[in-house]
């Protein structure tokens, strides 16, 4: 049996807690980790006792080699999608077909519906999502190599750091040598913050602000491997090294450190979350993390479990999950710290290793 065909069984087993005699499989991602297949444009019905890819005529080669033995229904040309998967759906005479609720549009739910006047709708969310959690050992290697990509990206923009070079500059540049390392992109547009503009988690790289412009810059950048990702932060110091940077770094790399130390079997999410944020609320700096401390990553860059104060699940082995805590001062800056970290049997693993004591970020 592939990969594939036991995640397929694993999500049967979900179909029958469900009462659901199958799902439509809409997110490409979904179908992906489900069949092996990298195209677009195809949806995936799995019941519980087949599966049927639907696709177009563009994918009939790609097809037959990532996933041969696969039962297919091609549409042709002029023929819409929603139409062809009513039809489909119809001639398997399904008692009931599950529909992924957070992807699919209400519209093409209204159609669907119509066009399934005997086969009752149901929506589900988060069932292939579930298992896509769990990482298997095929998986674990793809983030390891996306993790690899990324690490050595970074090291040439590092050694290759030069004042007065732009955001955009430098962003641009590290995503051309992901792609050199062998990654197919970034796993996300990198975010590259001087000074002030570290205070934005989420800020894109401007024109405008140059390295050397303020003491110190926050990178967050990525890499996609062939399929899975990886998600760093790192902070560098440009400039001169000052008390209040001393201070806000030693905070948030304490945080990270205590949080990634309680990551094991068993534990709850929540805690790991509160974890990180009572070293920093104890510091002073409560009221300037306002995001959750991690989030799942592989096919996605974001995907479930989530480290998140409203999440009362316990780790499981087999999820790799971010650990970043930040602190943001506007009109000063920010300092993030993230690294990917797998839950193991026994504890965890640190896949990431990019050096992050404050005197190895100097780089000046």
């Amino acid at each position: 049996m592939t990969v594939f065909a036991a995640r397929r069984d694993a999500l049967r087993r979900l179909l029958v807690e469900k009462s659901l005699d199958a799902l439509l499989v809409t997110d490409e991602r979904n179908v992906t980790y489900l069949t092996g297949f990298t195209g677009d444009s195809s949806y995936l019905v799995v019941s519980r006792q087949s599966e049927l890819l639907l696709s177009d005529r563009r994918y009939t080669q790609q097809l037959e080699e990532e996933c041969p033995g696969l039962g297919l229904a091609i549409r042709g040309p002029g023929t819409k999608m929603t139409e062809f998967t009513a039809e489909v759906a119809g001639k398997l005479g399904l008692k009931s077909l599950g529909i992924e609720s957070d992807v699919m549009s209400v519209g093409a739910f209204e159609k669907m519906k119509a066009a399934l006047k005997a086969t009752p709708l149901a929506l589900t969310e988060g069932l292939v999502e579930t298992l896509r959690e769990i990482k298997d050992a095929g998986e674990v290697e793809e983030l390891r190599e996306a993790v690899s990509i990324a690490q050595r990206a970074f090291a040439v923009i590092r050694a290759s750091l030069r004042l007065g070079r732009t955001e955009k500059e430098v962003a641009d540049e590290l995503e051309y040598q992901i792609r050199l390392f062998g990654g197919v992109c970034g796993a996300f547009p990198s975010i590259i913050g001087v000074g002030p503009r570290a205070a934005l988690p989420h800020g894109r790289p401007t024109r405008e602000a140059k390295i050397g412009d303020y003491d110190f810059v926050l990178i967050d950048w990525g890499a996609r491997g062939k399929l899975y990702h990886s998600d760093l932060t790192r902070v560098l110091v440009t400039g001169r090294l000052s008390p209040e940077l001393q201070r806000v770094y030693g905070v948030v790399l304490a945080a990270q450190r205590a949080a990634i130390a309680a990551i094991r079997p068993g534990a709850i999410m929540k805690e790991i979350d509160a974890t990180a944020r009572q070293v920093i609320e104890d510091a002073g700096y409560g009221e300037r993390f306002g995001h959750s401390l991690g989030h799942g990553i592989g096919l996605a860059v974001h995907e479930q479990p989530r480290l998140a104060p409203d999440q009362d699940r316990p780790l499981v082995p087999g999820m790799v999950v971010t650990v970043e805590p930040g602190i943001y001062l506007p009109g000063w800056g920010g300092v993030r710290i993230e690294d990917d970290v797998l839950v193991t049997e026994d504890g965890h693993e640190v896949l990431t290793s990019v050096p992050k004591e404050l005197e190895e970020c100097m780089a000046t």
